[in-house]
């Protein structure tokens, strides 16, 4: 145990000196980075300000979104939703029905009767 310690003690004092040193860069190194971001810099400056390019809304739309798979995925969602809405399989209940509407058959008053026959009634 006392050698384990004295090992990590021997370690850690390496690693101590090796903080404490900072390594020097080598000129020629320092030159050719500093000459590199110039060159990086001119070729980045631009020579005018651009105004961005316009995007039309139905693009901006679109990458909102999630691009276009997105816009796929929520046009089949919406397309059986539309389905689903307009013919319900028979297990999912009458959303009308549900509402309490009544068809429009069945709410005539004079059903039985003929156009004459409620004309009539209405004049007396």
């Amino acid at each position: 145990m006392a050698e384990t310690d004295k090992a990590l003690q021997e370690l850690e004092d390496l690693f101590a000196a090796a903080r404490a040193e900072r390594p020097a860069v080598p000129d020629r190194l320092t030159a050719a980075i500093l000459e590199d971001a110039a060159r990086e810099r001119l070729r980045a400056e631009p020579v005018a300000p651009r105004r961005p390019a316009r995007r039309p809304l139905w693009r901006q739309l679109a990458e909102a979104v999630g691009g276009w798979p997105a816009m796929g995925g929520l046009a089949a969602a919406s397309a059986a939703g539309l389905w689903i809405g307009l013919a319900p399989p028979s297990f999912v209940p009458d959303p009308v029905a549900l509402a309490g509407y009544e068809d429009s058959s069945t709410a005539v008053p004079y059903e039985n009767y003929d156009m004459a026959v409620m004309l009539s009634e209405d004049l007396q």
